[in-house]
């Protein structure tokens, strides 16, 4: 193990830092702004990766399936927080869709088992349906429902049931094969510096995450917006009587960090792949940035996907028997020593 062994595993570390930090940064404002713990968030990372793959199968290109597929997955995220993580607005929309949903369940085993009474062709499936989904609307408008960000149970239950919607939707819509994202020509190549041969799709990410953190900096530390966020994350009670409407910052950040998880599955759908299942593979590594570096913080994320992907490779290359424990120890002894993180607030 020569000084260029050790100096190529901490570029690798790094450059995987740099795609964790682009699902971990979003996750910790998400829970930072509205203290929700979402664990449909890997999801948003694999649906980005899919989408891009059908952007560049029609256009041919790469270069348009990052924004295309970046957005497409905001525009995801805002339905849901809009929808079903908010306790106030679109009561109606929300409890229409969920009693729509379990009609058609009850609609599925009505037709089945009693098709001898109620017939099996689309007429009588869509009139169960209907009597079902109006009999279940008029219920759920009369029980008392607990807000959403009140219990921590819901919100794990809520997301985590997404994240399982997503998953099967994914591969309803692309199937189970894995599939890779080939990115331009350019960045394919390898580059030598000091007699190393680094792959420029790696110095790419690397840049790519600089960039982006940069910018979120900028947004968060020297602009308005940035200000109402850090308040919201602060202390958001505090923010709504000083006149910060928190429900559009929360849809802001909601849509920031869907929009940066699948940007990091764009980018690393070329070495990574694209294949059921990943979503639950990234999510732990997403909630390590985030709890080694504290909730609501964008220096943290950038320490913890650095800690994590430096963990992660030098523990696959060095002990690859317990290359587990060496990816999750640092975030048990930093809970231990700072629960809140290293930049968490207490």
């Amino acid at each position: 193990m020569n000084t260029q062994f050790w100096l190529i595993q901490a570029f690798n570390g790094i450059s995987y830092g740099a795609l964790l930090f682009l699902i971990g940064s979003g996750l910790s404002l998400i829970f930072g702004v509205m203290r929700i713990v979402n664990l449909s968030h890997g999801a948003y990372f694999l649906w980005g990766g899919y989408i891009a793959l059908s952007v560049i199968k029609l256009t041919g290109s790469w270069a348009l399936s990052l924004p295309a597929a970046a957005l497409g997955v905001a525009l995801i995220g805002i339905v849901m927080e809009r929808l079903f993580l908010r306790s106030e607005g679109l009561e109606y929309l929300r409890t229409g869709l969920i009693a729509a949903g379990l009609a058609i369940l009850v609609a599925l085993a009505v037709t089945r088992h009693w098709a001898a009474i109620f017939g099996t062709g689309w007429v009588a499936f869509i009139a169960v349906t209907a009597i079902a989904a109006l009999a279940i609307f008029v219920l759920l408008r009369r029980i008392s429902i607990v807000p959403v960000e009140n219990d921590v149970l819901r919100q794990v239950l809520l997301t985590v049931g997404f994240a399982f919607l997503f998953q099967q939707a994914a591969l309803d819509i692309w199937g189970g094969n894995n599939m890779d994202i080939t990115p331009p020509n350019e960045l394919t190549r390898s580059i030598v510096v000091g007699g190393m041969y680094l792959p420029l799709y790696r110095v790419f990410m690397i840049a790519m995450a600089v960039a982006i953190g940069i910018v979120l900096w900028l947004v968060m530390e020297k602009t308005r917006m940035g200000a109402t966020v850090r308040a919201t994350v602060d202390d958001a009670q505090m923010a709504r009587g000083v006149g910060i409407d928190t429900n559009r910052i929360s849809m802001f950040i909601f849509a920031l960090g869907a929009f940066l998880a699948a940007l990091g599955g764009v980018i690393g759908g070329a070495f990574l792949g694209i294949y059921p299942g990943l979503d639950f593979e990234m999510l732990p590594l997403a909630f390590a940035v985030v709890i080694i570096g504290g909730m609501g913080s964008l220096g943290g994320a950038a320490i913890g996907a650095l800690v994590v992907g430096l963990a992660d490779n030098f523990g696959k290359a060095l002990l690859p028997e317990i290359s587990y424990f060496t990816l999750y120890a640092p975030m048990v002894l930093i809970l231990a020593i700072k629960p809140t993180g290293l930049f968490g607030r207490d």
